[in-house]
């Protein structure tokens, strides 16, 4: 079971779905293989060998490692960078849906299925989680919410009900000290009040048209407040408006929220650049209007910086590494995610690491460049490999060193 697991997670670490093949041509050649001296495999099993015995794992199994993730970075001192001005130097936790499976063929019973001009698909979604900041650029995994038939329900799992389990099953976790950011679809009473008893704040995305009543609160009472910047050579105004204790919805047991909206002009030309709003917890001031809205917008980081990554990237997310028939894909696809997760931790605390990813310039480069030497050559540690790659950049190597180990 332990190679299995090391197996699946070596391919979404290395970015290689082949990486087991090649080490099994390593092994037979030298006796020796990057699989059990960085991954620490017994045996290399076979992908079948993988997808049976992985399939009726569950991945929850895999919390203790997304929890240990994020001690290792709350006690190295990088998480102390992802707290914000809003509320008391909050952390912010964007939710966001992706798909990470479809086949208009292959299904299962966890299947959801979406049907369009007679044409059904059928899809894997979850809700993928990740701390955010303004003005950093990583993100921080945390684990997913998987959107799956749940026992003694009738209707089709959804976004917003994974959402809700998630927060639920973590959101405690996270307490205090911590706002949920998210778009519209999370911008409703029963979602604002499982976030507010889990302990946790809120920021999340109001549009008019689907909150028509809280809007005609907001005529004639909002409050303005306007400030100039300039971004490079461009300057801009932003244009704030705030309201505080307006109804989220009609009827006498509304939640009451505040609102805030930002709209950026540029000056030269009077372009809006950009306008959103939102509705928050978080008392609303001309003090406090900043940094909630930069909050606020940070919740596209999700998309950009998280799912996108993963889709995009190298970890093809949405690519059907092994169905299964119980847990298989959602367990595959939470690996997928840890990978993305070690990766930053690596970033952020290992300086070799750091070092080649700014020299390397991009990505695809350096995992490239990991493919290639994991192909060839077998390393005794990680850290080796590392070392390995920094030398080369000042020195050329000997062939005659390169069959294995270094």
């Amino acid at each position: 079971m332990m190679d299995a697991a090391a197996g699946a997670f070596s391919v979404f670490f290395t970015q290689e779905p082949s990486f087991l093949s090649f080490q099994k041509h390593l092994e037979e050649r030298y006796g020796l293989s990057n699989a059990k001296t960085l991954f620490e495999m017994s045996d290399i099993p076979t992908d079948n060998h993988i997808r049976d015995l992985l399939d009726p794992v569950s991945p929850s199994a895999l919390d203790p490692v997304f929890a240990d993730c994020l001690d290792a970075v709350r006690e190295s001192g990088d998480l102390a960078s992802f707290r914000t001005n809003v509320g008391q130097n909050d952390l912010l936790i964007a939710l966001d849906g992706t798909w990470y499976f479809s086949s208009e063929t292959v299904h299962c019973k966890n299947c959801s299925t979406k049907t369009k001009k007679g044409k059904t698909t059928y899809y894997h979604g979850m809700v993928n989680p990740a701390i955010v900041a303004p003005g950093i650029p990583q993100v921080i995994a945390l684990p997913p919410a998987f959107v799956t038939p749940q026992d003694g329900d009738t209707k089709q799992d959804c976004e917003h009900k994974a959402a809700k389990r998630w927060l639920t099953r973590y959101g405690t976790l996270h307490a205090p000290h911590t706002t949920i950011l998210g778009d519209d679809l999370y911008c409703h009473q029963p979602m604002c009040e499982t976030i507010r008893a889990s302990g946790l704040n809120f920021i999340l995305v109001c549009k008019p048209d689907s909150h028509q009543t809280l809007y005609e609160w907001l005529n004639g009472i909002t409050e303005k407040y306007v400030i100039h910047k300039r971004n490079g050579n461009t300057r801009e105004t932003w244009n704030y408006r705030y309201c505080p204790n307006v109804p989220l919805r009609d009827g006498d047991n509304a939640m009451t929220v505040n609102w805030c909206e930002v709209t950026i002009i540029r000056d030269t030309d009077g372009k809006q650049l950009y306008k959103n709003a939102f509705v928050t917890n978080h008392a609303i001031t001309t003090e406090t209007i900043e940094p909630i809205v930069a909050a606020g917008r940070a919740r596209w980081k999700i998309e950009n910086e998280n799912n996108n990554t993963l889709k995009t990237k190298g970890y093809h997310l949405e690519h059907n590494y092994g169905h299964g028939r119980k847990h298989l894909a959602s367990l595959l696809a939470t690996m997928n995610i840890l990978a993305f997760l070690f990766h930053t931790m690596l970033e952020f605390m290992d300086e070799k690491y750091r070092l080649l990813r700014k020299t390397t310039g991009a990505r695809a480069t350096f995992f490239n460049d990991i493919r290639t030497l994991l192909k060839h050559l077998c390393f005794r540690s990680f850290d080796r490999l590392m070392e390995f790659m920094i030398e080369s950049r000042t020195r050329l190597h000997d062939p005659d060193t390169l069959p294995v180990p270094v």
